[in-house]
């Protein structure tokens, strides 16, 4: 029996081994991008918006001003209850801000869900400055659990002058793979 193979076929193998090389560090090379490039789009729609820029730290408060904050809470597909503790509230640009959104699961099993914000005007997001949000991770609750849970923000003073409201929503969205 013998072990030469036919230069055709080795010749052919070799092919094939590159073509499966370069599909393995083109999509190694596509999971590493993927990471910036949803930073990125992220960024430019306002959603999940969990970077907050060393800007807040030393912000002016723009006593002049206020700006009108509405506050809604949506879940999609989950049976929670969701609300804001305080549906308006009012700021003024620069100003460090905190309302209270109460979440609860009245089902008798344990489900987790994730938070995404969005905002209208939707450039409006642009300058709405997270500190603390219950939105930059999942939340698990257990049965009939209840919590209240705080979000944190400051409205950039750069906010354009004709934005006298901001409307924040939330909308919670049950995790996959965590239903019982």
């Amino acid at each position: 029996m013998s072990h030469t193979q036919d230069p055709t076929l080795r010749r052919s193998n070799r092919a094939l081994l590159a073509r499966l090389a370069i599909v393995a560090l083109l999509m190694f090379g596509f999971g590493y991008a993927m990471i910036p490039f949803y930073e990125q789009i992220c960024k430019a729609t306002g959603l999940r918006d969990i970077a907050v820029p060393d800007t807040v730290a030393n912000t002016q408060v723009d006593s002049g001003r206020t700006v009108r904050i509405e506050l809604d809470a949506n879940v999609n597909k989950l049976p929670w209850r969701f609300r804001p503790l305080t549906p308006i509230v009012t700021a003024h640009p620069g100003e460090v801000m905190q309302v209270v959104y109460e979440v609860e699961n009245p089902t008798d099993r344990p489900m987790t869900g994730q938070a995404v914000p969005s905002y209208g005007p939707q450039r409006a997001g642009e300058y709405f400055k997270k500190l603390e949000c219950f939105c930059f991770a999942k939340q698990s609750f257990e049965p009939h659990e209840k919590r209240q849970m705080p979000v944190v923000f400051v409205i950039d003073p750069k906010l354009p002058q004709d934005v006298a409201t901001i409307t924040l929503s939330y909308t919670f969205f049950e995790v996959e793979g965590n239903k019982s």
